[in-house]
């Protein structure tokens, strides 16, 4: 008995063995577990795929907490007999990959992309993603996480690529994917597009100037960004603005600080009559809003700021910057008298969340996917990809929890304009379009003939990943994985991602194979840290989930992740907790050890079914069944700790001590039993936690069959 349970359990000498048990067994592929008889094959399926994570380095704390609650969902299914399967993958993450490689590895060699080449700078990319997925797929297994490795796909492989080139295809033929010029959010210093959903809004001081733009102006405007006004083509009042009634439809040249420009007064409902003088200046080319309404009333584009974000007006601002340029205006117009009015306000900036850059929206010509065009599915129903995608939850097929991020996804939909789907960059899926003259060939194989020239920008990282719950099945293939797995169980994403990712991926889904890509969306919170901050290299707070799992166990840190995380809510992360379930792990491993040294030398079967521990137990199953179907893990995993800890220690094996130490062979043997069973049985309701102690311990009870990882529950 000494053998088989040393008194001390050491998680770092136990958990790597454990995990190369479980892959050998072949038992985190479905296949396999029909083919050894473990799960049956008309075994209702159960299928997640892993949100990828990007290969820019490694996995953080709220990865390890993402993976804990999906391996918590799979390792429970699989128990529950169904044919389950957990794809893993990892994302390409076009712009935050090449920009890691340009910022941390070019520049200290002192080179840019440009002096490589596309060749050799995509060969370095790829070098270091491959790098990163290494370190990534280490880490992950070292959470213990129930991944079938022989499906495992990249965002950027030969299979997703076909994928990709299906999708643009048939989303080209369908008119849903165009190219046109519109003003996009132009990220200056990354020398690309990015998306809406890119950008980090910064709080900063500003400066509001109410002016006009000659003293002959009858109408004065608000603005904080000055050294824009020369793209001005026009002044939007509110329809009901008694104020500007006898102005609109009225155009006027115009003298700004020595530039003329030439305005005409329009009505818009879109101008808010309380906000500044309730005039606005217009300027089509270097504002999304702006573009709209000049698009509303065939306004014309001026750019007057190029893609350095320098200004391309003559006279004195002329290649400034932005903001240098915003200065020399407000001086001149101060000198000329036009300024009315200056206040000291606090505006977001947006910024690109990849570079820092600041974003300048630029008219620029793009690919973009239109959201608002009907067109018409396989059925011959004409309907928007907006409406689609709405209706997808509406409906209830599909349930997004906790409820009230159905809300977020709501207004998201709502507000989604074109999707920019190009991008400036060299790493990732090139746009399959070709051009050759004034010919323009679109398709899956590359065109046939001389002279066709590949457009050279790549797709958006969200473009791709969109179609991750079908692509990593086999699609556009129709797979034997694809027609069992889809759509998938369950999606559990972190909420920041609900508009970036969930919502193309029930764009991509519903266009390409008119269904919904999952039936359920189980959304987290981000891991904070003890002070409720987000974990940043400035903050220095930051924690390496695999140092920790070295220190305490997996095990440990798995649930400390999970214990007070309600589904949704973010998780103040504290040290002192993994701690605390170190001891709950040497906890379990003590309890089955004195367990097993009381086994008497010759038990005697007993019939225990009656005992009131018994049913307790089953009462706790169900309940910890019900708690993890309704996605309430965290209650689940907080009541099996009290109930291991202090019913099952505490109270019951106290109370049998006299037996099995004292009491008759018969009694000895009922004892003996009793505990034998309630150890079993909580051993099973914890794996899907607690997978490595749990796992441990079983395979030195006696009479085990098998691995506790395939154990019905």
């Amino acid at each position: 008995m000494e053998e088989e349970f040393p008194s001390k359990y050491d998680p770092k000498e136990v958990e790597e063995k454990i995990y190369e048990t479980w892959e050998k067994s072949g038992f985190f592929n479905p296949d396999i577990c029909i083919e050894k008889g473990v799960t049956k094959p008309d075994a209702e399926p159960f299928c997640i795929v892993l949100p990828p994570p990007n290969v820019t380095g490694r996995l953080h704390i709220g990865h390890a907490f993402e993976d804990t609650l999906q391996d918590v969902a799979v390792r429970y299914a699989r128990m529950r007999g169904k044919r389950t399967l957990w794809i893993p993958g990892t994302d390409h993450a076009a712009i935050a990959t090449q920009s890691k490689v340009e910022k941390d590895i070019l520049k200290a060699e002192g080179k840019s992309r440009h002096d490589l080449g596309r060749e050799e700078f995509l060969r370095r990319v790829n070098e270091f993603a491959q790098a990163s997925h290494d370190t990534i797929v280490r880490q992950v297994r070292r959470m213990g996480a129930s991944l079938d490795w022989t499906r495992e796909a990249y965002t950027l492989d030969a299979r997703r690529n076909l994928g990709i080139r299906t999708a643009f295809k048939k989303m080209y033929d369908l008119g849903l994917i165009y190219r046109g010029s519109r003003v996009v959010n132009w990220d200056p210093k990354g020398q690309t597009v990015i998306s809406d959903d890119e950008i980090i809004y910064q709080e900063r001081k500003a400066k509001l100037y109410t002016f006009r733009y000659d003293k002959d102006f009858p109408i004065a405007i608000a603005t904080t960004r000055l050294e824009t006004k020369f793209g001005d083509t026009a002044v939007a009042v509110h329809p009901s603005d008694e104020r500007y009634k006898q102005f609109v439809g009225k155009e006027y040249d115009a003298n700004y600080c020595g530039v003329p420009i030439h305005v005409k007064i329009i009505a818009d409902e879109s101008v808010e009559k309380d906000f500044g003088t309730g005039a606005l200046g217009v300027t089509p080319a270097h504002s999304m809003i702006d573009w709209e309404i000049a698009q509303r009333h065939n306004l014309p584009l001026k750019q007057i700021i190029n893609e350095y974000g320098k200004m391309t007006v003559p006279g004195p601002v002329n290649g400034k910057k932005s903001e240098e340029a915003r200065e020399l205006v407000a001086e001149e117009l101060r000198k000329l008298g036009l300024i009315e009015k200056e206040e000291d306000i606090v505006q977001n900036v947006s910024t690109a969340e990849r570079t820092g850059g600041i974003i300048e929206p630029l008219p620029k010509l793009q690919w973009f996917v239109a959201v608002n065009k009907p067109f018409k599915n396989s059925s011959g129903k004409e309907i928007t990809l907006k409406q689609m995608m709405r209706d997808a939850v509406a409906s209830g097929g599909i349930r997004i929890t906790p409820e009230q991020f159905e809300k977020v996804y709501f207004h998201w939909i709502d507000n989604l304009r074109d999707w920019c789907i190009s991008r400036q960059i060299w790493f990732g899926h090139r746009v399959p379009v070709w051009y050759r003259g004034d010919e323009i060939y679109a398709g899956i194989e590359d065109p046939k003939g001389e002279g066709w020239e590949q457009d050279p920008d790549t797709l958006d990282t969200w473009f791709s990943s969109g179609l991750w719950p079908f692509s990593t099945l086999g699609w556009p293939d129709k797979t034997r994985d694809l027609e069992t797995y889809f759509p998938n169980s369950l999606m559990a994403p972190g909420y920041e991602i609900l508009p970036l990712w969930v919502a193309r991926m029930i764009l991509m889904s519903g266009v390409l194979l008119e269904s919904i890509p999952f039936k359920t969306v189980l959304i987290h919170g981000i891991v904070r840290d003890s002070k409720g901050q987000k974990f940043s290299k400035s903050l220095g707070n930051g924690i390496d989930p695999l140092v920790l799992a070295d220190t305490y166990g997996a095990d440990a840190l798995r649930m400390a992740l999970i214990v007070g995380a309600a589904p949704g809510n973010d998780v103040k992360f504290d040290e002192q907790r993994v701690k605390g379930y170190r001891n709950f792990s040497t906890k379990i491993w003590n309890i089955a050890r004195f367990i097993q040294t009381n086994k008497p030398s010759q038990p005697e079967k007993t019939d225990i079914s009656r005992r009131a521990e018994i049913k307790e137990l089953e009462g706790i199953r169900t309940e910890v069944s019900n708690r993890i179907d309704n996605f309430e893990f965290h209650i689940a995993a907080e009541q099996l700790y009290h109930y291991i800890w202090h019913t099952l220690a505490d109270k019951i094996i106290e109370a049998e001590k006299e037996n099995l130490h004292n009491g008759t062979d018969a009694q000895k043997s009922e004892s003996y039993e009793l505990l034998e069973t309630l150890l079993s049985e909580s051993l099973k309701l914890l794996h899907p936690f607690m997978p490595f102690v749990t796992e441990a311990v079983w395979e030195r009870l006696p009479d085990r069959r098998g691995l506790l990882m395939v154990e019905k529950w």
